[in-house]
C-alpha cells in the first residue's frame, strides 16, 4: 500500500499527510488489540436431561449482565455447547428443550482469558407455588427460614463422570478446601443436654445401688457421650429407655450415642422414629449426619436443609453449606454461606466457607477478600490463613492482600511451620514474576528471605515434605544442585507419595550427570503419579456430586 501511494502521489505535502494518518492509526491499534485480548474467554459444557442422557438439540442461552440480548446456540450430538470469544464479566446461562424442561445458572463469573465448564441438567417445570424437593414436615408448623432457597438439589452423580473445571492443581485445591470446610463443622447446636454436676464415679455407684433408677442411668449415659465413650453409654441409655420409653431427651441421646458409636443403621431408625412425633431441627440435623455416613448424600442434604429451615442457627446453616460444597455444588453453597454471613457476620468459619465457595465457583479474588475478612475478625485464628495458603497453590501470582495476610500470619505465629512455609511460597511466587533482574541485589535478598523462612519451617517440623520440596526448587534455581538433591531426598523421606519431589530429583540428577539415578527417580515418579491419580479417583467416587438447578430469579447478592 505504501508503494502504491508513493507511485500515485509524489507531493511532499501528501506524503506528510500519509505519515500523520499512519501515526493516528497506530495510536488506535493497541486499544483494538487489547479489546481482542479481553474477548478470549470460553464457556462450555454439556446439557443433560433428567435421566443424565445428553440433551441433543437443546437451546442454550448466554447473556452478559450489561447486554440486552442473549447469545444462543443448539447443543451438538453429544449434548455439548461452547461459547467462544467472551469478555470477562458476569453472565446468566440457561438451557431449555421441549419435553425435557429447563435449567439455569443465574451467575457465571468469567475471567478475561478463562475457560470454564458448566454442565446443566434439565428439569421439568413444576406447578406454580410448588416447593423444592425436601423432607416433608411432620407437623403443620411452617419453616422459620427467612426466605426460600433459590436452588433445588434433585439428584447425585459420579464426580469422575463430569470432569474437572480448570487445571488439575485448581481442581485438587477446590476439593481440598471443600473437605477442610466440612471439617470445620460438626458442632451442632444443643447436641447433648447439659449433664448434672454429679461425677461419673458417683453416678456409677448410684446405678449399682439403684439399677431401676431412670435418672441415674440417663445421666450416666449423657456423661459418657460427652467424654467420647458412646459405646459405653448405650447400655445405660437403653436401660433408661426401658424404664421411661416416652422420654424424648433420653431417646435423642440414645440415637446420638449410636451415631457416635458408628451404629448408623440403628441411629437412623431411632431418629426417624422420633421425627414421626417431633419435627425438631436437632433431629433433622442428626439424621443428616447419619445419612451422610451411610452414603445417602441426597437424603443428607435435604435433612440439613430442613434443620436450617426450622432453626437458621449458625451451626445448621454452616453444615448445610458445607454439605453442598463437599458435593461440588458451589453456587447453592455460595447462597447458603452468604445468608449465613448476613445473619452471623462475626462467624469466622462462615466467612471461610463463603470464601471456599467463591473459589470453587471460579471467583478467586473475591474468595481471598472474604477469607481475609475472616482473618481480620480473629487474627489469632490460624484457619483463615491456612485456607489462604492452600489457595495460593493454585495461583501463579499471589495478590497483595494474600501476601499481606500471610505475612501477618508468620508475624503473629512465628513458631508455626505452616506460617513460615506459606509466607515463603508467596514471596517466592512474587519473586518469580517480579520485573527485577534475576541477578539484582533485591532479588538475592528476596531469595535469602525465602530460604530463611523455609529453613525455619523444616526446623519446626522436620517431617514437612512440602517445605523441603520448595527448598529444593529454590536451590535448583540457584544452580546449587547438591543442596537441591539433599532437599528433594528429605522431601521424599518425609512424604514418599509426593510425586513432584521424585520428578524434580530426577531432573537434578540429570543436571549433575547421574543418569542412572535420574532414570530410577523417573520410574518412581511415574509409579507415584499413577498411584496418586488412582487414589484421587477413588476419593472422587466416594463423594458423589449433587445435580442441582438454580431458579429463574436474580442471583443472591454476596454481602
Amino acid at each position: 500500500m505504501a508503494a502504491r501511494r508513493r507511485h500515485q502521489f509524489s507531493s511532499l505535502l501528501i506524503l506528510s499527510w500519509s505519515l500523520v494518518t499512519f501515526g493516528f492509526l497506530a495510536l488506535l491499534l493497541p486499544p483494538l488489540q487489547s479489546q481482542a485480548a479481553n474477548e478470549s474467554a470460553t464457556l462450555q459444557g454439556t446439557i443433560r436431561d433428567s435421566e443424565s442422557k445428553p440433551a441433543i438439540g437443546a437451546t442454550v442461552y448466554l447473556q452478559a449482565k450489561d447486554e440486552a440480548q442473549p447469545r444462543t446456540m443448539p447443543t451438538n450430538s453429544q449434548g455439548s455447547y461452547r461459547f467462544r470469544a467472551l469478555r470477562g464479566g458476569e453472565y446468566a446461562l440457561w438451557a431449555e428443550k421441549a419435553g425435557c424442561g429447563e435449567a439455569r445458572v443465574s451467575s457465571v463469573v468469567m475471567g478475561s482469558e478463562e475457560t470454564k465448564n458448566v454442565d446443566l441438567t434439565l428439569v421439568s417445570a413444576k406447578p406454580p407455588g410448588s416447593k423444592p424437593v425436601s423432607s416433608q414436615p411432620t407437623s403443620s408448623q411452617p419453616p422459620v427460614f427467612f426466605d426460600e432457597p433459590q436452588f433445588t438439589v434433585s439428584g447425585v452423580t459420579d464426580t469422575t463422570n463430569l470432569g474437572g473445571h480448570g487445571s488439575d492443581t485448581i481442581v485438587r485445591t477446590r476439593e481440598t478446601l471443600a473437605k477442610e470446610t466440612a471439617f470445620l463443622g460438626g458442632s451442632p447446636a444443643g447436641a447433648v443436654p447439659a449433664v448434672p454436676t454429679t461425677t461419673e464415679e458417683a453416678l456409677r455407684a448410684r446405678v449399682e445401688r439403684e439399677p431401676g433408677s431412670f435418672a441415674a442411668n440417663h445421666d450416666l449415659g449423657k456423661i459418657l457421650i460427652q467424654e467420647g465413650r458412646a459405646h459405653e453409654a448405650i447400655p445405660y441409655l437403653e436401660r433408661a429407655a426401658e424404664l421411661n420409653p416416652g422420654d424424648y431427651e433420653n431417646a435423642y441421646a440414645l440415637a446420638l450415642a449410636n451415631a457416635d458409636a458408628g451404629n448408623y443403621d440403628s441411629a437412623r431408625e431411632k431418629t426417624q422414629a422420633l421425627l414421626a412425633h417431633h419435627d425438631k431441627a436437632e433431629l433433622h440435623h442428626l439424621l443428616a449426619d447419619v445419612q451422610e455416613k451411610l452414603g445417602n448424600s441426597l437424603e443428607a442434604v435435604r435433612e440439613y436443609q430442613r434443620a436450617a429451615e426450622l432453626d437458621p442457627s449458625e451451626p445448621y446453616l454452616f453444615d448445610w453449606g458445607s454439605e453442598l460444597l463437599l458435593h461440588h455444588a458451589p453456587e447453592p453453597a455460595l447462597e447458603v454461606f452468604a445468608k449465613g454471613n448476613r445473619l452471623f457476620p462475626r462467624s469466622v468459619r462462615t466467612l471461610v466457607g463463603l470464601g471456599a465457595a467463591l473459589f470453587a465457583a471460579g471467583s478467586s479474588d473475591q474468595a481471598v477478600q472474604r477469607i481475609s475478612q475472616a482473618s481480620d475478625l480473629n487474627p489469632d485464628d490460624p484457619v483463615p490463613y491456612l485456607f489462604l495458603g492452600r489457595m495460593q497453590s493454585a495461583e501463579n501470582t499471589p495478590s497483595d492482600a494474600l501476601v499481606e495476610k500471610l505475612h501477618r500470619f508468620v508475624t503473629l505465629q512465628p513458631d508455626s511451620a505452616q506460617a513460615n512455609y506459606y509466607y515463603a511460597v508467596s514471596l517466592w511466587k512474587r519473586r518469580k514474576t517480579s520485573p527485577d533482574s534475576p541477578n539484582s541485589s533485591s532479588d538475592s535478598a528476596g531469595a535469602a528471605q525465602v530460604e530463611s523462612l523455609l529453613s525455619q519451617a523444616v526446623h519446626l517440623d522436620p517431617k514437612f515434605g512440602a517445605a523441603y520440596l520448595q527448598l529444593g526448587i529454590l536451590h535448583s534455581d540457584q544452580r546449587d544442585f547438591a543442596k537441591a538433591i539433599s532437599d528433594y531426598q528429605q522431601a521424599i523421606q518425609a512424604s514418599p507419595e509426593m510425586e513432584e519431589a521424585h520428578y524434580r530429583l530426577a531432573q537434578a540428577y540429570r543436571q549433575t550427570g547421574e543418569i542412572e539415578k535420574a532414570k530410577a527417580e523417573l520410574q518412581s515418579y511415574n509409579q507415584t503419579a499413577k498411584e496418586s491419580a488412582q487414589r484421587a479417583e477413588r476419593e472422587r467416587h466416594e463423594i458423589r456430586q449433587f445435580v442441582y438447578t438454580l431458579r429463574d430469579q436474580p442471583p443472591a447478592q454476596v454481602p
